[in-house]
């Protein structure tokens, strides 16, 4: 079985629920606190790369964007949207699941199971 790695806030319920769904199932993973240890953009990339949804949906455009004075149409790009997490890791949506070469967004926590 490929390593499944999960890119997790400990202050996210959605992140949470995503760790106990894989404890529950008695699947090992290693987890990323990505606030602690933002991710670059190399690795922003080739993790966009395994997501089949469209990059835009790995930005949370929530107040923290709107601050920032930033506009979605800006980033549709999977070059765009790396770009952006790297320098704002905390508008990244999570928690993201990466296991070998496919990833999701486990938004709810349930759609970890497509990795299963």
């Amino acid at each position: 079985m490929e390593p499944i790695v999960v890119y997790h806030n400990p202050a996210c319920s959605k992140c949470r629920g995503t760790v106990d769904i894989l404890r529950q199932r008695g699947v090992a993973f290693s987890v990323v606190e990505y606030l602690k240890a933002p991710l670059d953009v190399h690795q922003l990339a080739d993790m966009l790369g395994k997501i089949d949804s469209p990059p835009a949906d790995l930005v949370r455009q929530d107040a923290h964007f709107r601050e920032l004075g930033l506009a979605a149409s800006d980033y549709q790009s999977a070059n765009a949207v790396a770009q952006l997490l790297a320098e704002h890791p905390r508008l990244m949506q999570r928690p993201i699941v990466v296991r070998g070469e496919r990833a999701v967004v486990a938004r709810p926590p349930e759609k970890v199971e497509e990795l299963l």
